[in-house]
């Protein structure tokens, strides 16, 4: 038995990490790269720490339980969707042939991960692995220990997989008609193929069904075995033309250091200079995080559609998926437009193309690789239009999207987690402008309705109402003007629910009636689904993103708008964690009622800027950032989504952020770094400068844009694309008169008359 060297893992970690003889000892942004990073929270699973290129089909991470898990499930070689399981699984195995499992389970040391390269020691198999990927494929060497045969197990869990001689192909099935499809080629031949039953192994060359498993055993004596493989949502052959595309050998370093290369290009857009290597890990990591979705699917100029089940061209423009808009709508998109303007331009042409692949064209809501699962509430794919189209994208057809945008905002049916024509519930909104609740003891009757998410009156109703602001906008912008006065009104609807007795937006009957008793905590039963989404009324207080002056009005005015937000963040739970979690699952990172995990949230705490006291935006920005995201394993909140919560911290931590997207300006925060430096792409670079800004100097002095004194708490878009500069100076006390004067709020919605 051959004894491993206590150095191996370590010397071939640091050469996939790019730091063989020679290299630079500087630190480049995606060595500050840090996956694990949420890996555990409270209760959700924020984050997988997932090696992938940016935006790209091929995402792999290591299959546990969680990242407590004592085994590792095999190799991953593709994760189909954000926060799925691996299509197809590798197993290699020494030993007695009888204990091989279509998935082995391995015992392990020594991982090491960054976001294109993969090391660990299973240490009872006494196997060396490495990993490094590339867009649609990747490349595995194994370095075994053991003086015995090497089996390698393919495995697909619902599909096919066959020997041709050369190389295992294969596909799996995945849902509603969608297939991944897998060539992998070993470098050396084995000496027999087998296939992996229930009643172990026998003979043949093509396994099919659940657990389709093809073994294939190499002649003993053999210690490196390199395998590249290639996938496609196309067809096996595509898998091919991928693979001999990107990776023409088994160089594993040269090609871990075309992946780290490319992670250095895509972060190298936001350069940030000062604070410590711990915020620059954060900042790294939550901007590496944003790059996970969408991924685009384009193979050699054709994608697979699962919304058509059909292979179209791309035309020259690369077809995206996998965007859970819901979340991604409030920072993800609006960042991409700043760093990545023609990717996401690509990326809104692709919503635009799946609502006409679907049947009623319909802009979708939650587009992944298997279709749209029109998932959580409201239409929000209209906010990202429209935004992207008030900051200067036009790479996509803004009629075709507005067509899109109005048919699944009126004639889609507004209920949660459906995907089915409007209804009863849809026509009552039209006709009284809100979505009613059910009384106490009354039975759900409207078909649309999913039968655990509800109705979420309150949530749609807020929701609904953003949604045809930003379908008025769009309208406005084309001419329209009889559907932009229409929906300009429509954007009101949230004043239907607001209680002015309570400042709350609280639950109505069918009869127009407020529903009591209510308890703006726990009322609304699991997820507070009844009325809510997920969250509780503390949290919808302030969902009325794009006419936050009204929302001031409606309360009362600044004082009273301040006085409910402080309580927000200091009223208690009102029971135990036990209880309270039990009920609110998602409403976690708590400050008070506040909840830092859920992205309704992301906007609230820049809302003090509206109000006259920008000071504790500032301070309750710092704040949040160091409570809850963290360079540790619990250091994310709640369900970060692939970049929907991520981008609040990218944002954050430069010190702005678009609390309205489709609104072209961003609210003035507090910037954790001394200078923050971006590349627009357009030749032109906007920076904000934070003077003597440390952890104590957390609130803005003075400021200056362009070199001009600044005194509002906001800027324009158009401040940031011609390539300005932010100065602000900082320092240790509250100056409460910087941007308190009323006429400099930041904006909000026009006047309905």
């Amino acid at each position: 038995m051959r004894i491993i060297p206590s150095f191996s893992i370590w010397r071939l970690t640091i050469l996939l990490l790019g730091f063989a003889a020679g290299a630079s000892a500087q630190k480049q942004p995606v060595d500050y790269v840090n996956p694990y990073i949420g890996n555990i929270s409270h209760l959700l699973v924020p984050t997988f720490p997932t090696i992938h290129l940016p935006n790209s089909i091929l995402r792999v991470y290591p299959e546990r339980g969680d990242f407590t898990g004592d085994l590792l499930h095999g190799l991953p070689l593709v994760i189909t969707s954000h926060r799925g399981s691996s299509a197809f699984n590798l197993s290699s195995f020494q030993g007695d042939e009888k204990e091989l499992q279509p998935v082995v389970s391995y015992s392990y040391d020594q991982e090491k991960i960054t976001p294109y390269s993969y090391a660990v020691y299973l240490d009872e198999q006494q196997t060396e692995v490495q990993f490094a990927v590339s867009h649609q494929s990747a490349l595995y060497e194994l370095n075994f220990g053991r003086d015995l045969p090497p089996y390698l197990v393919l495995n697909s869990r619902n599909g096919g997989l066959k020997w041709d001689g050369t190389a295992v192909s294969g596909f799996q099935e995945i849902e509603n008609k969608t297939r991944v499809y897998l060539y992998l080629l070993p470098e050396q031949m084995p000496v027999s193929i087998s296939l992996l039953t229930k009643e172990g192994l026998v003979k043949g060359m093509e396994a099919n069904g659940k657990n389709a498993s093809v073994v294939l055993k190499f002649a003993k004596g053999t210690k490196t075995l390199h395998l590249r493989y290639g996938i496609s949502f196309i067809d096996e052959a595509q898998a091919k033309k991928n693979l001999n595309r990107e990776i023409q050998n088994y160089d594993l370093k040269a090609l871990a250091q075309k992946g780290r290369a490319t992670w250095n290009e895509s972060l190298g857009k936001i350069a940030v200079t000062g604070s410590s290597d711990n915020e620059k890990t954060i900042f790294y990591t939550s901007f590496y995080r944003t790059f996970e979705r969408p991924v685009c699917i384009s193979e050699d100029g054709r994608y697979y559609s699962a919304f058509d089940g059909t292979v179209h061209n791309d035309l020259g423009t690369p077809f995206f998926t996998d965007d859970w808009i819901w979340d991604a709508y409030r920072a993800h998109h609006p960042l991409r437009v700043l760093i990545d303007p023609k990717k996401e331009e690509n990326i809104l042409h692709s919503f635009v193309e799946m609502a006409g692949q679907m049947e009623h064209n319909w802009m979708p809501t939650f587009p992944e690789i298997t279709g749209d699962s029109r998932r959580m509430n409201s239409n929000h794919g209209v906010a990202s239009v429209i935004d992207a189209y008030r900051k200067g994208l036009r790479g996509f057809d803004l009629e075709k999207a507005y067509l899109a945008c109005k048919g699944g905002i009126t004639e889609k049916t507004l209920a949660p987690w459906s995907g089915k024509p409007a209804g009863k519930l849809d026509q009552f909104y039209k006709e009284h402008g809100f979505i009613p609740a059910l009384k106490a003891g009354e039975t759900e009757t409207i078909p649309e309705v999913h039968s655990f998410e509800r109705r979420q009156p309150i949530a749609v109703t807020l929701g609904t109402s953003y949604d045809e602001w930003c379908l008025s906008q769009i309208a406005k912008e084309l001419g329209k003007t009889a559907d932009y006065k229409y929906f300009l009104k429509s954007s009101y609807n949230y004043r239907n629910v607001f209680n002015p007795k309570t400042g709350f937006f609280h639950p109505k009957d069918s009869d127009g009636k407020f529903i009591e008793p209510f308890d703006y905590v726990f009322s609304g039963g699991l997820g507070a689904r009844e009325t809510y989404g997920e969250n509780n009324a503390w949290l919808y207080r302030w969902d009325v993103q794009h006419n936050v002056s009204d929302l001031i009005s409606l309360m009362g005015g600044n004082e009273k708008f301040i006085n409910n937000l402080d309580a927000m963040f200091s009223q208690p739970l009102g029971k135990g964690k036990y209880a309270f979690y039990a009920q609110l699952p998602d409403q976690t990172g708590n400050v008070g009622q506040f909840s830092m995990s859920n992205e309704p949230a992301l906007h609230i705490p820049y809302l003090y800027n509206y109000a006259g006291q920008p000071w504790k935006t500032q301070k309750r920005i710092r704040t949040l950032l160091n409570q809850w995201f963290r360079n540790d394993l619990m250091g994310v909140p709640g369900d970060e989504d692939g970049g929907g919560m991520t981008s609040f911290v990218v944002f954050s931590y430069m010190g702005f952020y678009p609390v309205t997207p489709g609104m072209p300006a961003y609210n003035i925060g507090s910037p954790m770094f001394d200078n923050v430096r971006m590349d627009l792409g357009n030749g032109k670079f906007f920076e904000v400068e934070a003077i003597n800004n440390s952890a104590e100097n957390k609130y803005i002095q003075s400021a200056t844009l362009d070199g001009k004194p600044w005194n509002k708490p906001w800027f324009n878009h158009s401040d940031l694309i011609s390539g300005g500069k932010l100065v602000l100076q900082m320092g240790p006390k509250a100056n409460r008169i910087w941007g308190s004067a009323v006429n400099d709020a930041p904006p909000s919605a026009e006047g309905i008359n």
